[in-house]
């Protein structure tokens, strides 16, 4: 579940450089499920969105989702594999929380007015969030990667500025996404730290549970089950939700979990500045998304910024 706003965060110690043994071509199709899957997922969402209620979708997504994945890690590993202690569970409800309901939650709701492309860009900043939290613990981060995060914000303004460009989308919408790209980061640098599940199937499978629980109860609240209207449910809104949680919640974080474990940590990470390339063709090709000069420049340093991070990040001997 990171910048594709289904990725977990990239743990570090993750297949270090060179000692794969994997197949170059497994790894390949695997970060092509990734780049794809997780990429499309803006898409997904706008597209849910449409005729469904955001929060309530949301949360139906992620409890089924994680439900299912706990099933089957019963399944194939039995009791001992899926036993979580009580901190354990609490952990995951935090993070949990942070993720799904302050990173996807807030974009699901979002994306009602704002398009994917531009929502997927908006998240990509991701990555700028969790240096300047490294930063503000006391960790010691480079000076490169500092201007890399400084020049990523720039595009980040460029985006959201009124008079940005981005006619006709409203700014407390799309500042909606910017706080749930900090909620994202937030959460990704809890997990850091909390006592979270050794297994990290285990893991996730707890915190979509959690999350989706969080999710649910806030929609609840909201108003959204009030004058429900089932047959109101356009076909496209349940095909891009079952979309969401087999291809977006399953797939794609089985690949991304057995790259950690196969592939360089500097070429896993590369998702993050390709799903919002992904996201950007495929809103512009699907629904007819615009892309403006503004938003291809916003676009191209947010991106840029990231990938100049991610690289600094991963290579030995950085912090």
């Amino acid at each position: 579940m990171s910048p594709a706003i289904d990725a977990p965060p990239v743990p570090r110690g993750a297949a270090a450089e060179g000692n794969s043994t994997a197949p170059s071509w497994l790894v390949w199709a695997a970060l092509g499920v990734v780049y794809v899957v997780w990429g499309s997922t803006y898409l997904a969402i706008r597209v849910t969105v449409q005729t469904l209620p955001p929060l309530l979708t949301a949360g139906v997504r992620f409890t089924v989702a994680g439900v299912v994945a706990y099933l089957f890690l019963w399944a194939r590993g039995g009791t001992q594999r899926i036993r979580v202690e009580a901190r354990e569970i609490f952990a995951c409800t935090i993070v949990g929380t942070a993720l799904l309901f302050g990173g996807n939650g807030l974009v699901t709701l979002a994306e009602r007015s704002v398009p994917s492309a531009l929502a997927a860009l908006i998240i990509g900043s991701v990555p700028l969030w969790v240096v300047l939290l490294r930063a503000l613990k006391g960790e010691s981060v480079g000076r490169s990667t500092f201007v890399g995060v400084g020049i990523g914000f720039v595009g980040l303004s460029i985006l959201v500025l009124p008079g940005s460009g981005t006619t006709g989308v409203p700014i407390g919408w799309m500042l909606l996404i910017v706080l749930a790209s900090a909620s994202w980061a937030i959460g990704s640098f809890m997990s850091r730290s909390l006592p979270l599940p050794g297994d990290p199937f285990v893991s996730t499978a707890v915190q979509m549970m959690t999350g989706g629980v969080v999710l649910l109860i806030t929609g609840l609240i909201h108003g959204e089950a009030s004058g429900l209207d089932f047959s109101s449910f356009s076909t496209s809104s349940i095909v891009a939700l079952g979309y969401l949680i087999v291809a977006g919640s399953w797939l794609a974080f089985t690949a991304y979990v057995w790259l950690l474990q196969n592939a360089p940590i500097s070429k896993v990470a590369t998702y993050a500045f390709v799903n919002p390339v992904v996201a950007i063709f495929l809103g512009w090709w699907l629904l007819g998304e615009q892309i403006t000069p503004v938003i291809l420049l916003g676009a191209t340093i947010i991106v840029l910024s990231v990938a100049a991070i991610v690289r600094k990040e991963s290579s030995p001997g950085d912090s």
